[in-house]
């Protein structure tokens, strides 16, 4: 999914932190020449990032929107063409959308170590939240009020991927009829082997590639090596019990093949921890995407509160780390390339392809988890709601107080239906 920088003031808002006014010396290690000091120091950004991923709701779309509209339109830390090669970084490469920008403009002024701090302070606040409320779900999931919560937010959340699959159909896919039988190939087979396949992917990226370019020969290993990378993933996958390995192997999987919005990573986790491995029922896994929906940052630190469910502290910092080291290495040992070869036609035509399947696989994750979701009419109403105030409010609504509501009439309605 491609998303351009929006427009904006340049006024500075009174109520932003004052922490984000501190100015420093700097060096531009992304191409290793020195230029005039950054307009910051490297702990203004990471406070900033703390503090993002602290507040910063609304997915991956809105975060990224946040960076453009403080960073460059309000501080003029980072220029608009770094943003904007930051952002298409991230969306040509595996990983979650908005960590993989924060990692990106860390890197800018202050290289690895820059892009390491950011990287920590952007997804920890998150991770702190999510450990805490799978403890509370593991002590009191057995009462009724935690089952009425998630009776209400688990239809809400099929609502919600269900629009955000049809609004990234309409802005990626739009009228290309081979990116279309791409997405309606992919949501049809994840729906009916409710799993994915990881294979798909590039080879989707492969047969545009080929389409748009007919003449094209791979002439060079490492121009496909990226995405083949996952196929060798999945062929040395375990399907033994949870152990330290396994689960760090499987998350790591994850992280390595989240194209896009974080919530491309819900199929590929339903088929690992629900089919193949079994660690969590569908119920529980609904329960972790709720969780993610509710809570600020990335949506991927999903993967953190399955894995506190799985094998306690040890099993979420795992997961949390493996989920994001994908992201960070494929960030920084990129960067001082892209700018020369992240505009070739090629590379555009086998991104759009795996794209075009990314959002089929949400599609068919919809069908797949509204199955276990939606089992009677409260929930269908629940979740038909959430998709049309998404689909038809004048002005945007958060996702998360679309969960709170949900959340709400789950403490209403469960106790009657199920009494």
């Amino acid at each position: 999914m491609r998303i351009r920088p929006v427009g904006g003031s340049r006024r500075r808002s009174a109520s932003y932190p004052a922490a984000f006014t501190e100015a420093a010396g700097g060096r531009d290690f992304l191409n290793g020449v020195n230029e005039s000091p950054p307009s910051y120091g490297l702990w203004a950004l990471v406070r900033y990032f703390l503090y993002l991923g602290t507040a910063g709701f609304g997915g991956p779309v809105a975060l990224v929107e946040y960076m453009h509209r403080d960073l460059v339109e309000r501080h003029a830390w980072i220029t608009e063409d770094e943003y904007r090669e930051g952002l298409a970084l991230a969306n040509v490469s595996p990983g979650p959308l908005a960590a993989q920008l924060a990692i990106y403009l860390g890197y800018i002024h202050y290289s690895f170590f820059g892009a390491t701090l950011v990287a920590i302070a952007f997804v920890l606040p998150s991770f702190l939240m999510v450990v805490a409320i799978g403890w509370a779900y593991i002590e009191f999931g057995g009462l009724s009020w935690m089952q009425a919560v998630f009776y209400g937010v688990g239809s809400a959340i099929i609502g919600i991927i269900a629009w955000s699959a049809c609004r990234l159909t309409r802005n990626v896919i739009a009228s290309d009829a081979l990116l279309w039988a791409i997405f309606v190939s992919m949501a049809a087979i994840t729906a009916i082997t409710e799993t994915e396949h990881i294979i798909l992917f590039p080879v989707a990226g492969l047969a545009v590639w080929i389409a748009r370019h007919p003449r094209l020969r791979l002439r060079r290993e490492t121009q496909s090596g990226l995405f083949l990378l996952p196929i060798a993933m999945q062929a040395a996958g375990s399907t033994a019990s949870p152990s330290v390995g396994e689960i760090f192997w499987f998350f790591f999987k994850a992280g390595a093949f989240v194209f896009g919005s974080g919530l491309a990573i819900v199929p590929f986790l339903y088929g690992g921890v629900v089919t193949e491995y079994g660690w969590l029922d569908s119920q529980e896994f609904l329960d972790a995407v709720a969780v993610a929906m509710i809570t600020p940052g990335p949506v991927v630190i999903t993967t953190a509160f399955i894995g506190y469910l799985v094998a306690g502290m040890p099993g979420a910092i795992l997961a949390g780390v493996a989920t994001f080291l994908p992201a960070y290495l494929l960030t920084v040992l990129p960067a001082p390339y892209f700018r020369k070869y992240g505009s070739r036609p090629a590379l555009a035509a086998i991104v759009d392809g795996v794209t075009a399947a990314a959002i089929g696989a949400i599609a068919g994750a919809v069908i797949v988890l509204g199955r276990r979701a939606i089992y009677d009419i409260p929930t269908a109403l629940i979740a038909l709601a959430a998709l049309l105030i998404l689909w038809k409010s004048p002005r945007r609504i958060p996702e998360p107080v679309i969960i709170a509501g949900a959340a709400i009439l789950g403490l209403v309605v469960y106790p009657t239906v199920s009494g």
